[in-house]
């Protein structure tokens, strides 16, 4: 959906398409690579912002440079000579009559020869290092000047670009547009008076032309009062793009379910523990949205192991008894199995039909699910891609539940949502989302957190053990069958690979019967069929299996209270959510639970600081926050916004007090149907596409 126009009269603002602003005057070539460092408008240019600065607004002597920063000096030519030994290479020396410097080029044309003949005066800027013959520039930035001649009255910016766009080049695109471009601010004087903040074309021309005087740390870490305003800006254009897609959804129309309490409490009076305070609160939150004449979209939120399944259930059973079909989807097999298999186990004895499709199902079995599905038979279905294949239709959808949300395309979550005419949606993540980012980039949706576990769960004890200590590793898993516990053992992968020689699980199964030929062993991994799976899941959930290799498909809706040891192989090469999930496949019952990661040496600064974290702490909103931080907000948020524009300027930890401000600016923007709405999304956004309807 475009970034769009609010209509005065209308009670939510509702977009239009903005008019193009493909205003580039540029050949098809110089099109080509400006579009590929996202500029598309003279606007664009003007955000597109410098990377560093140099200072070239003073010269320095000869005999005071080489002090380990780039510096600017003026010299002449005294010799120029092209060197063959050991290789070819340009040297010049040049002098400014007080000091001598010689100029190094491995590179080089004969244009640039012909530039730097004896007698020719140069500007010379670069780090001045020692050298063989003394004082020397290697490749340093080279312009032919005349005696006396102005310098620049502003630092020099340094842009990012890309091959085939010179920075003098994409410095002329960027000086045009600032120079003909009308700048004029999108917000009110008032506003920015209330908020502190520097006009957009003054804090514009600062970033792209800053003084020489101009604080040079601020820039450099983005706290200037010109990175702030920009900041705020971007800030703001999400926030309206946001706001706009929540008020759009609350505006259509989805089917009532109130809480007729016919199933819901004969689920609970089942249930041989009692419903957390968390459980209760998200429980209570949905069952309210499920009510309501609009559409739901609802992320719940919680650590591994807080029963989020739980309130799954009872929202589909919700949705069940006033007369609507549900369909749960899972981004693995054995996750949507877990979640069948547990589900059936609680819902059935209610009279509740539950239906399993997955790709892999045989042609009758798929066949029966398919036509229980369509005449409205099945009351639940639960599978994974499968259930949102053309062929599926479902008689009566009115909620969808996707669980760990995150793993699937925008497109894929609407191709679900699109089996009803405007059903309730829940999304579900073990991954727990930090505070700024679920204000900012989920501030379209509606957040639920359970923030605690349920009672009798212990901590899982975490030991960062070297590859070289394997053998008391092995003998810790053989105390721990002795005394009736299980234990996984994970691996990264499934066969043998060429570049990163990882241990296998293959390699590992093997080893491990041989090494405890009085243990069952077993290995379930993503290429077994299903049936064969299935099999090996049930017999270790069931103690005939005491020792399970695995790849990282048991991630996640394992539950095995029994199995309290867990290794994790290679595990400085997992990523910190990926390595909180695993963990938490153990730690699920009474008993004390042990998580032994086994790293190879050596581990990279990145390896180490994850694992680190994870080492320090089992909270997953730190280790949330802590991963955001190490990966950034693009990699972090995978395909979930596939599209939307991420952030350029603010960032989500840093600029937490301006993610709080947007919010209530774009809130007051919209419901006082500013014209400035329009505007701001306009400059801001553009007419880049994204996605809000998921």
């Amino acid at each position: 959906m475009a970034a769009s126009r609010p209509p005065r009269a209308a009670p939510a603002p509702e977009p239009a398409a903005p008019a193009p602003r493909d205003d580039l005057v540029a050949g098809p070539g110089v099109r080509e690579k400006l579009a590929k460092l996202g500029i598309h408008s003279r606007f664009d240019l003007v955000l597109h912002l410098p990377l560093r600065y140099e200072d070239e607004t003073r010269l320095t002597p000869l005999a005071e440079a080489g002090t380990g920063e780039p510096v600017l000096v003026e010299a002449e030519v005294v010799e120029c000579e092209v060197k063959y030994r050991p290789r070819r290479t340009l040297v010049v020396k040049c002098t400014d009559g007080l000091g001598e410097l010689w100029l190094r080029f491995l590179n080089f044309y004969p244009s640039q020869v012909k530039q730097m003949a004896p007698g020719r005066r140069l500007r010379l800027f670069g780090e001045v290092r020692p050298g063989f013959f003394g004082a020397e520039m290697v490749h340093p930035k080279v312009r032919v000047v005349e005696e006396g001649a102005p310098l620049p009255t502003a630092l020099t910016p340094v842009y990012p670009t890309t091959a085939g766009m010179s920075q003098a080049n994409l410095r002329g695109f960027i000086e045009h547009a600032l120079d003909t471009l009308l700048m004029d601010d999108t917000l009110e004087p008032a506003l920015l008076e209330r908020l502190a903040l520097q006009g957009f074309r003054e804090s514009v021309l600062l970033l792209h032309r800053p003084p020489p005087d101009v604080d040079a740390a601020s820039l450099a870490d983005r706290t200037h009062p010109a990175w702030r305003r920009l900041k705020f800006d971007e800030l703001l254009a999400q926030q309206l793009a946001m706001r706009i897609a929540y008020r759009e959804r609350r505006a259509k129309s989805a089917p009532r379910m109130p809480d007729k309490h016919t199933l819901t409490n004969l689920l609970v009076k089942s249930l041989p523990f009692a419903l957390t305070r968390a459980q209760k609160k998200a429980w209570a939150t949905i069952a309210h949205d499920l009510a309501q004449p609009h559409p739901m979209r609802r992320l719940l939120q919680g650590d591994v192991g807080s029963g989020k399944t739980l309130v799954a259930a009872l929202a589909a059973l919700q949705a069940i008894e006033n007369g609507w079909q549900v369909a749960l989807m899972a981004p693995t097999e054995i996750l949507a199995e877990q979640h069948y298999l547990k589900l059936a186990h609680w819902l059935e004895p209610l009279g509740v039909k539950v239906s399993w499709l997955a790709g892999s199902l045989k042609a009758r079995a798929k066949k029966t699910a398919l036509e229980a599905i369509a005449r409205g038979e099945t009351q639940l279905a639960i599978g994974t891609h499968a259930l949102f294949q053309d062929e599926v239709a479902f008689e009566r959808l009115g909620l969808a539940i996707v669980d760990e949300q995150h793993r699937f395309g925008v497109a894929q979550r609407l191709a679900l949502t699109g089996k009803g005419s405007e059903p309730h949606q829940l999304m579900m993540s073990a991954t727990p989302i930090p505070r700024t980012l679920s204000m900012s980039y989920y501030a379209d949706l509606d957040v639920s957190v359970i923030d605690e576990l349920p009672p009798g769960r212990t901590p899982v004890v975490t030991k960062l053990v070297d590859e070289s200590r394997r053998d008391e590793v092995i003998l810790r898993i053989r105390e721990s069958c002795a005394e009736g516990a299980q234990a996984y053992w994970v691996c990264p992968l499934i066969e043998e690979s060429e570049t990163l020689q990882l241990k296998t699980a293959l390699e590992t199964f093997e080893t491990m019967k041989a090494t405890f030929p009085d243990l069952a062993v077993g290995l379930v991994h993503g290429r077994l069929k299903p049936d064969e799976k299935a099999q090996v899941m049930a017999d270790f959930k069931a103690k005939r299996v005491q020792l399970l290799v695995a790849t990282t498909v048991i991630e996640v809706g394992v539950d095995v209270p029994n199995a309290t040891l867990m290794v994790i192989e290679h595990a400085e090469r997992m990523g910190l959510a990926q390595l909180h999930q695993l963990r938490g496949r153990v730690g699920r019952g009474t008993g004390r639970s042990l998580a032994i990661l086994l790293y190879h040496q050596p581990l990279s600064e990145m390896a180490r600081a994850r694992l680190k974290v994870i080492y320090g702490t089992t909270d997953g909103f730190e280790i949330a926050r802590q991963d955001l931080l190490q990966r950034g907000p693009g990699e972090y948020l995978g395909s979930r916004q596939s599209g939307a524009p991420l952030l350029r300027f603010a960032d989500l930890e840093r600029d937490a007090d301006l993610i709080e401000l947007a919010r209530e600016v774009a809130d007051a923007m919209i419901s006082e149907r500013s014209h400035a709405v329009e505007r701001h999304l306009d400059r801001w956004l553009g007419r880049r596409q994204f996605y809000l309807k998921a």
